[in-house]
């Protein structure tokens, strides 16, 4: 018997065991795919590493938050970083301006490099800065401090309204917004969402060398430093109660596993599924169905000729338009693509020249409609057919088309190129319809999309982005949450924080 059973092994759900077993509890991670991590996972094509979804983290220079947060977990020794460009860890670009736009790592630093090229909009842009600090001071758990984050005030402030007021410079508005695939955002997205996603970039911008992968390993190397378990290939196919108690969980195989604490890391549709409909209030099922999912995305992975296109240490997010910033996300299925954003994967092994490239564009689930009943994972291998992969290559041609606009002669330069859809999104990580970032947050209806880490089951409980934010940032602090339910809330945060006292002090 376990304290505590976690269905998932994404970054909420290993941070999740790592709190636990580092607390004293007896913990389980069950994992149905072959590999763990979830949006963390990685794949090698050519010789060349991919990450499937964290292409950058923020706040890991000493004294900023994950900083903490990474500290406490034991795992930072464990993950290369390479720090991007000081001056620009972002870019933002749009069809037709030859202008690059900055974004800046620190706040001052982010002030200086805007404000060079919009001179008339500094003051602008330094309240702008202060609201995002403002803003994510309002959030004690973000900042690792007791107390309640809902002001609905802070909630219901929309990002595009406030943008609006703060500024009449449309490419200004462009500019601050133009890295909202962090969040899918739009012209309903609360400006609380830009505010935790962006502010810790703006502390710092880092990559993960050899891929994103290294932090699934290092929690899982402290998981099992700890004595937890953790079995991959292992999906859950129905919960085990026993005179109406939730007891543990049945595998697909057979295996059964007994727990005193459930803590579901998946997509919280397929949590109610699993928990049996009827459990759920009829009114608490029909909102989680109803809630809009963010969008999916199509992605491509281009592995380079040796020495061929030069090394860039920040990312770049291209529109073509400004009115793109706020309507991509909703036209996966007109005129795509919209927008896309470039990163580049490092080995450190030769930072001149880059041996890859990821392009990542938003793609609506009704394009591979026709293939939703397939499945094609390593565990479960399958063809989705010559149809499908007609309709990858033409996609690949045209993101391939617009990435040749902006670097003329760059297809001489590609090896070999390898694309992923909603299908692989939803396959490997388990999101309705391939989404990104769990469900949609809406300015206008800000508690409806806050979900409680507890359930009417008294012990099951939930993390991971479809509770309240996404990202490292966001489910490591969702992780926290969740745990607190569990261990108190008190009693964690000193915990977590006594380790940086004690960091401080030495």
């Amino acid at each position: 018997m376990y304290d505590a059973i976690i269905i998932g092994s994404g970054m909420g759900g290993l941070v999740s065991a790592v709190i636990l077993a580092k607390e004293g509890k007896n913990v389980c991670v069950l994992e149905k795919n072959n590999q763990y991590g979830g949006n963390l996972q990685t794949f090698a094509r050519d010789k060349t590493i991919f990450d499937t979804g964290v292409h950058y983290i923020g706040g890991l220079d000493k004294g900023q938050n994950l900083y903490h947060l990474f500290k406490y977990l034991d795992i930072l020794e464990d993950i290369q970083l390479e720090k991007m460009d000081i001056n620009a860890y972002d870019y933002i670009h749009f069809e037709g301006d030859y202008k690059s736009y900055p974004h800046a790592q620190g706040y001052d630093n982010f002030i200086a490099q805007l404000s060079h090229i919009f001179p008339n909009e500094k003051l602008n842009i330094i309240q702008y800065c202060d609201k995002v600090r403002e803003v994510c001071e309002a959030f004690p758990l973000y900042n690792l401090k007791e107390g309640s984050p809902y002001d609905m005030n802070i909630l219901s402030l929309n990002l595009k309204d406030y943008l609006d007021q703060l500024t009449e410079n449309e490419t200004l508005k462009a500019v601050l917004a133009g890295s909202n695939l962090l969040y899918a955002g739009n012209k309903d997205t609360p400006f609380y969402v830009h505010a935790l996603s962006v502010n810790s970039y703006i502390q710092s911008a880092w990559r993960c060398i050899k891929g994103g992968s290294q932090i699934s390993k290092a929690l899982v190397k402290q998981l099992r430093k700890y004595k937890g378990d953790i079995f991959k290939r292992t999906e859950i196919q129905d919960f085990i109660y026993q005179n109406d108690a939730l007891i543990g969980v049945r595998a697909q195989d057979g295996r059964e596993f007994f727990g005193k604490t459930i803590i579901s890391n998946i997509d919280l549709n397929a949590t109610i599924q699993l928990a049996g409909e009827p459990i759920y209030k009829k009114s608490l099922r029909n909102r989680v169905k109803n809630l809009e999912d963010t969008p999916s995305s199509f992605s491509l992975h281009i592995v380079f000729k040796p020495n061929t296109f030069p090394y860039l240490n920040h990312n770049i997010y291209h529109f073509k338009n400004k009115e793109s910033v706020w309507e991509a996300s909703e036209k996966g299925t007109n005129e795509w693509p919209q927008m896309y954003m470039i990163s580049m994967g490092t080995s450190q092994k030769n930072l001149k020249y880059a041996e890859s490239m990821t392009v990542m564009t938003y793609m609506d689930f009704e394009l591979v409609k026709k293939w939703e009943n397939t499945t094609n994972t390593v565990v479960n291998k399958n063809d989705r057919g010559e149809s499908y992969k007609d309709f990858k290559e033409a996609c690949t041609n045209l993101l391939l088309d617009e990435l040749e606009k902006k670097f003329p002669g760059i297809q001489e330069k590609i090896l070999s190129t390898y694309s992923t859809t909603p299908l692989s999104y939803r396959d490997y990580i388990g999101g309705r319809n391939g989404n990104m970032y769990g469900f949609k947050k809406d300015a206008d209806y800000p508690l409806k999309t806050l979900i409680s880490p507890r359930t009417k089951i008294p012990n099951l409980l939930v993390t991971g982005q479809s509770v309240n934010m996404h990202g490292i940032m966001g489910v490591t602090i969702g992780a926290v949450n969740t745990c607190s339910e569990i261990l108190g809330r008190k009693h964690l945060l000193q915990s977590i924080t006594k380790e940086i006292n004690e960091t401080f002090v030495l």
